[in-house]
């Protein structure tokens, strides 16, 4: 109810609202949390427009990052972005852009855009087809 009323003031006044939330006990020993893995009622995931989720371990720890992962967003095509690594400040609780480097082993965006196919080469297309002609 508290949320469906947030939200509806957000609207009202056009302004962002952030809440957060945490796990249940079988999210919190997950490695894979879901909308299902909120504590709250179902009412909370329902009702929000974005839902993220903000993932760490051990080695994540190390290195100063976290992963975010899109749970929900009504505004786009969550498989976009699914994933994302995102270094953390935890003296200051500050997030701050990672090395693109750290993107490399998430598996979770579209698999075409891993190919070369429709990217431009440079090539003349005679060059390319002289063979043919």
């Amino acid at each position: 109810m508290i949320a469906e009323e947030l939200r509806g003031l957000a609207v009202e006044f056009d302004v962002p609202i952030v809440s957060a939330t945490q796990v249940n006990r079988t999210g919190f020993t997950s490695s894979d949390i879901g909308l299902e893995d909120t504590s709250e009622s179902f009412g909370l995931p329902a009702t929000a427009d974005m839902m993220f989720a903000l993932i760490s371990d051990e080695d994540l720890e190390k290195q100063n990052q976290i992963v975010v992962k899109q749970l929900k967003n009504r505004y786009t095509d969550i498989a976009k972005y699914r994933r994302f690594i995102v270094g953390i400040d935890r003296d200051h609780m500050r997030l701050f852009d990672a090395e693109d480097s750290a993107q490399e082993d998430l598996m979770d965006g579209p698999e075409f855009d891993k190919t070369t196919f429709g990217k431009a080469d440079n090539t003349n297309m005679k060059d390319r087809f002289r063979d043919l002609f």
